[in-house]
């Protein structure tokens, strides 16, 4: 393990060297003293008080300076938390946490990365964690952290999130998280653990949830970061779902991102972990959108077309251990949704013309359906709502992609904010699981905004 680990260290010096170590770090003010230079009025920091409320005593937080915060709650593994507010944040503002790689710090990640510049511009909080423990890598492998509520490092991270989101009257609804090489391993963990604090993920060179699991306290499994572990889509899935036993909401989208000469982590994770976050959509492996944004990258999009589709891969050719690199941040801001893209008013009745074709898998008493809704009108369909009919007996128990009301009968599935667009000759897929009293047929009398649909 120790070889291996030195190995990692060594392979991170050039970046590590590029990193400006001298960037200052604000401290918190402590009790009593004054607070450091204002955040100007009118930011809405803290959000409004509500109603009757006592007024909320905004923390000593230097504006658009990095800030160390102690004290934030449940904290295992002896975290450190440091927190970067702009000088300008949105109201009820979203929260961005930002995890290290091996080796590195939150400082580090802070000074290194675009993340900061971003936060300033879009107007989000960023929280990132750091690690104390000798090897600074994150607990990506006890059976305590691959579990919720386990202990370890993510019952840690998930109370810096508490705390920022408390303190600033943040969107609870709009928490991300990114990292990269270990904190891209943290990525895939914490969406596993915690898929109703985060709403979507981007893991810069990571590896699949649980496959750098170990029992016998080492930091350390050779064969995942070589590439050699492959499961099926459907094993991957159950550990990610094995982590919170139970939960059947919605699952956070997946951007993910490797180069193809990567000597630490290799390659083949990619492919390992898109087989693993489709498979917790719900979706086919075959992509609905497969470009090249930019030379020797390789995107492909799983479940949708659109930018903030709920799997999304990109492949860099020739690209070794050494992600991010300059305006990558910025991509995962987009598939975010941070930048204010996705953003509108929701969908309204409109003329066009779909196909849908549904799949069906079926056992004793339950079933899961596979719908995708293609748009063969010559207009982009801009905010959508698919009607169908559940033969008699069915009940839908959970969904994807979708919102579906009432869970039985003649169904209305309203698009989420990721996939609200469809081209022309482009389609979404969406999914549901019900239970059944015997009749596992497919829905039918489709509908797209009103029109009828041809089902295939």
């Amino acid at each position: 393990m120790r070889t291996a680990l030195i190995a990692l260290l060594g392979a991170l010096a050039p970046l590590l060297a590029t990193v400006l170590l001298t960037a200052p770090v604000a401290s918190a003010t402590p009790p009593g003293a004054a607070s450091p230079a204002a955040i100007p009025a009118g930011t809405a920091l803290a959000g409004a008080t509500p109603p009757g409320a006592a007024p909320r005593q905004a923390p000593a937080v230097r504006a658009a300076a990095l800030t160390e915060v102690t004290g934030f709650g449940s904290n295992p593994s002896n975290l450190q938390m440091y927190l970067y507010v702009p000088a300008t944040v949105t109201a009820r503002p979203a929260v961005l946490v930002a995890v290290h790689y091996c080796g590195g710090s939150g400082p580090v990640f802070h000074s290194g990365t675009e993340f900061a510049s971003l936060a300033d511009r879009y107007g989000f909080i960023v929280v990132y964690p750091s690690v104390t423990r000798a090897s600074k890598c994150f607990d990506v492998s006890s059976p305590q952290a691959l579990r919720r509520g386990g202990g370890s490092d993510p019952v840690g991270i998930r109370s810096m999130v508490d705390w920022a989101t408390r303190t600033y009257s943040a969107d609870t609804g709009r928490v991300y998280v990114t990292g990269a090489s270990s904190g891209a391993m943290m990525t895939n963990v914490l969406l596993g653990d915690y898929p109703d604090v985060f709403t979507a993920g981007a893991a810069f060179m990571g590896v699949p949830f649980g496959c750098f699991a170990t029992t016998d306290g080492s930091e350390w499994n050779s064969a995942c970061a070589n590439g050699t572990v492959s499961r099926t889509p459907a094993a991957w899935g159950d550990l990610v779902r094995g982590a919170y036993p139970g939960y059947s909401g919605p699952r956070p989208r997946m951007q993910l991102w490797h180069g193809t000469e990567d000597d630490i982590l290799r390659h083949p994770n990619l492919g390992e972990e898109i087989k693993q976050w489709t498979n917790v959509h719900g979706l086919a492996q075959t992509p609905a959108l497969t470009d090249a944004p930019q030379s020797g990258w390789t995107r492909t999009r799983y479940g949708s077309t659109g930018a903030q589709a709920p799997v999304e891969a990109i492949s860099l050719q020739g690209v070794g251990h050494s992600l991010p690199a300059g305006g990558m941040a910025a991509r995962a801001i987009t598939f975010f949704g941070l930048d204010g893209g996705g953003s509108g008013p929701g969908p309204e009745p409109q003329p066009g013309t779909c196909r849908v074709t549904v799949t069906i898998s079926a056992w004793n008493t339950g079933l899961t359906a596979s719908v995708t809704v293609t748009n063969t009108g010559t207009a982009p369909v801009n905010g959508w709502k698919l009607g169908f009919t559940l033969p008699s007996g069915q009940t839908i128990t959970s969904g994807w992609g979708a919102t579906y009301a009432p869970a039985t009968g003649a169904v209305t599935a309203t698009n989420a904010s990721y996939n609200g667009t469809i081209d022309p000759a482009a389609g979404v897929t969406i999914g549901y699981q019900a239970n059944h009293g015997g009749g596992a047929a497919a829905p039918s009398a489709f509908t797209l905004n009103g029109t009828a649909c041809t089902a295939t």
